[in-house]
Formats: structure tokens, sequence, C-alpha cells
């Protein structure tokens, strides 16, 4: 396979994955001990579960910093390899210089945007945790993972529930919208958004759609970290995900009413059980499982 060693942040690029670049990926990094520290929760739940074996080639898709490619590579062992694909070329910074990088010589990462296209059918298996949900045509993002397979090739990715199963994400979103008007959804830049994997039929539709076979939905739950305490719960929320959204998209009206809205997430936030030290709040996703076809 060919990939750019660097993401292509010209007129090639898409606006969404620009966007990640330019705006999501330093508030990711800023945030890293929450997206990785906390998300990672899913990750570790359904890792025994997943069918990697001795010697699987696997693509690891939307990788971040590269936690599960090496989580993964660690289960295929020597004579397996993984691939950890991002379109986020900071993320990827951080995957290649992580302490455990160093015993996972089996494992290599390379700027893409799967969307448009991956050659080859090269891999036995595929996982994404949290990447799939923001293809902006998610047809067309599944059918490359599902055309970089072998024949009966294994994918398998992690996506969120409904949005009522999800408060972590949801309950900071309806505080600031309390405060601020939605943002316009033709304002939208990061992908189709978190929930937008969350409803089991129109996702079963879009896989078979891309060709997958044997379809399966295993519900997972699971505390996700918010923050340290609630101070750097509010600076995460008002950073990333739809409460961010909201108050990026508001721009002055939302600095002027920062005090009450900080104050309204303070109040959400101290009701939030402290363990582990940190704050920790209830979620919900899919492990979704399917093959391409023989």
């Amino acid at each position: 396979m060919t990939y750019q060693s660097k993401p292509a942040l010209a007129a090639e690029a898409t606006p969404i994955v620009e966007f990640w670049n330019e705006t999501l990926a330093p508030k990711f990094v800023a945030f890293r001990h929450i997206l990785e520290g906390g998300l990672s929760r899913h990750s570790e739940k359904v890792m025994p579960m997943l069918d990697f074996r001795p010697g699987d080639r696997v693509l690891d898709v939307g990788c971040g910093f590269g936690d599960t490619a090496i989580a993964i590579g660690q289960k295929v062992g020597p004579e397996g390899s993984v691939l950890g694909v991002d379109c986020c070329d900071a993320f990827l910074q951080i995957a290649r210089s992580r302490p455990e990088k160093g015993s996972a010589r089996n494992v290599r990462f390379a700027v893409a945007d799967v969307e448009q296209g991956l050659s080859g059918a090269t891999y036995d298996a595929a996982f994404a945790r949290f990447g799939t949900m923001f293809f902006a045509n998610p047809v067309t993002g599944l059918r490359a993972i599902r055309n970089a397979l072998v024949p009966g090739g294994r994918f398998t990715h992690i996506v969120w529930r409904q949005r009522e199963d999800n408060p972590w994400l949801v309950a900071a979103r309806d505080v600031v919208q309390s405060f601020l008007p939605a943002p316009d959804p033709a304002l939208q830049s990061c992908g189709p958004g978190p929930f937008s994997m969350a409803d089991q039929d129109v996702t079963r539709a879009q896989m078979a759609a891309a060709g997958f076979t044997d379809i399966t939905f295993q519900r997972v739950d699971a505390k996700v970290s918010v923050g340290r305490d609630v101070a750097d719960a509010i600076r995460f929320q008002l950073a990333i995900g739809p409460a961010g959204e909201t108050f990026r998209e508001a721009g002055a009206l939302a600095e002027a009413r920062r005090p009450e809205i900080e104050a309204a997430l303070a109040e959400l936030f101290r009701e939030v059980s402290a363990r582990e030290g940190g704050l920790w709040m209830d979620s919900s996703s899919w492990l979704i499982t399917a093959r391409a076809p023989d």
C-alpha cells in the first residue's frame, strides 16, 4: 500500500480532513488524557472478545494515538503485522513516539483518508474504535475497508449507541444549549457525528451496501472519563463534542455567557461520582462485527 507521509491539506484534502487537522486535532491532543484514558475502557472490555490471531495482518482505521494498534500488535504476535491509519498527522506523531512502540516492531502508522480508498485486498482483519462514525459517506468508507480485506476477512468496529445512553456527551450539550442556540447543521465540519451509527437498522443497511456479510451487534456499557476534576471536565466539554461544537459556533455570544455556562456545567459535574482519580459517567456503544465475502 502507498500512503502520504503527511496529510493532504491542500486543494485535494476534503473539508472534513482539513477540519480534523486544523481545528480538532489540537483539542484532542490537549485532552488526550480523557479521550485515550477514558475511551479505552470500551476497547479494553471488548479486546478479549476480538478474533485476532497470531500471524494476522490487521488494519486499524482511525487509530488516533495508537493504543489500539499496539494492543492488536501484541495479539497477532511478531509473525503478524498492524497498520494504523488516521487522517490526523498530529495523532500519528504521538502514536509513533509512544514508549511501548519500541517493542511493537510489527506495528506501523501512516496518514490516510480511508474514504479516498485503500489499494489491494491485503488484510486478514480490520478494526476501528469510534472512527467510522465520522465518515462523510459511510458506505464509501465502509466499502474501502471491505475492499482492503482478503476474502472472508473480519471487520470489527465500535460506535456510540443512542444519545440517551451516553450522558457523558449529551448532558453537557443540553446544559450549553439552554444558554446558546444549537449549531447550524450546515456548519458541522467533523463528519456526521458521534451518533451517526447508533441506529442498528441504518448501520446494518450501510454495511450490507458496502458488501459486508454476517453482521452482528453487541451492546457494550462502560464508564468513561470526563475529566480529572470539575474544572477539567468543563474545559473538555467546551472544547470537544456536541457541547464544544455548540459553544464554538456561538462565537461572541458564547464568550459573553461563559460564566453562566461554566457555573451550570460545574453544577452538573458536581453530581458526577468521583473515583479512580477523576470523574466518570455512563456510556454505551455497539460492538459490530462482520465479514468480507469469501
